[in-house]
């Protein structure tokens, strides 16, 4: 037999092998798929989910709306003209924001009730509603994140303007989403404003959880690593640096869920300054106002107004 001949045996039978365990795989993936212990891990052939893409293209509507001309395609023409841009801008965001609140909320609806219905007439009420509320609230966004800008701007000596922070710095990108996001969790929408959060966090680096309380003219400087989390509440003009954590003291094990409601991350008060890689944690763990804490502190106890905790210090309840 040619040599040729046995290399083309040998590559036939090389291929029935890999069908063959190719074809068992996907029957035992099939399989898991539909174990009814394991049902939450798949949605085939049902209603539509909320898309990540989606919610990542209404996150830039919503910047071009705050900060036309350096997000989305510029704008030109008389005041007319750039009127009916505006509003067709806004109406476009509305129409893709109400569709991902909407699929948000039917799913969430579904998993409670045990039901796989195509439509929810209940849900798209309340869609439209938190997607009419949400847009009154984007003004408001606007002064917000210019406050922020300008924080920025004056704590950081390397900036050479407000430019160059809109076009640089993740911290600025970070805090306008997480300003989106909790505007949006505030009007009743839950998933939505996590998966925002969550493509800022991949992005930047920076985790912040669109339920804190962030209070005008907040900056974050370099940004990567930084955590904050759920029930944190942060006052005015205070500033952080890479790898702060404002975090929990204990985290939840098995089915033990926190209270709802009960803080369970520190306050920050106003112009408060938290350098580098500081740790702080708990619901009763309160900073006070203008206090200093230093790089790579681990504070769980409260320290009053005007505080300086040095770096590397652990200020812990006994």
């Amino acid at each position: 037999m040619s040599s040729e001949r046995i290399s083309e045996r040998r590559m036939l039978h090389v291929k029935g092998e890999a069908r063959s365990s190719i074809d068992t795989v996907a029957d035992e993936l099939l399989g898991m798929y539909f174990d009814p212990q394991a049902q939450e891990m798949q949605h085939i052939g049902s209603y539509e989910l909320p898309s990540e893409a989606e919610v990542e293209h209404i996150v830039e509507e919503c910047r071009a709306l705050l900060f036309p001309g350096y997000v989305g395609p510029d704008m030109t023409g008389p005041a007319p003209v750039l009127r009916e841009i505006v509003r067709a801008r806004v109406s476009a965001l509305r129409t893709n924001l109400y569709v991902q609140i909407y699929r948000a909320m039917h799913h969430k609806r579904q998993q409670r009730l045990g039901q796989s219905e195509l439509e929810c007439s209940e849900c798209a009420g309340k869609a439209d509603v938190i997607a009419d509320r949400f847009l009154s609230h984007l003004p408001e966004l606007r002064a917000q994140v210019r406050l922020d800008l300008h924080a920025a701007y004056e704590s950081d000596p390397a900036a050479t303007g407000v430019d160059e922070i809109l076009f640089c710095y993740p911290g600025t990108y970070a805090i306008t989403v997480y300003r989106i996001a909790h505007a949006l969790l505030r009007e009743g929408s839950i998933v939505i404003p996590r998966m925002m959060t969550e493509l800022a966090h991949r992005r930047t680096g920076i985790d912040i959880h669109p339920g804190a309380e962030i209070s005008a003219s907040f900056f974050i400087d370099h940004g990567t690593g930084v955590v904050i989390g759920e029930t944190t509440q942060i006052g005015k003009r205070v500033r952080i640096y890479q790898g702060v954590t404002l975090g929990a003291l204990t985290v939840p094990q098995g089915e033990t869920r926190p209270e709802p409601g009960k803080r369970r991350h520190p306050k920050i008060e106003d112009e408060v300054v938290i350098y580098a890689n500081a740790t702080i944690l708990g619901g009763e763990t309160i900073i006070g106002q203008g206090s200093v804490i230093g790089g790579n502190a681990f504070v769980t106890t409260s320290v009053p107004a005007g505080s300086r905790v040095p770096g590397s210090s652990r200020t812990q309840r006994p």
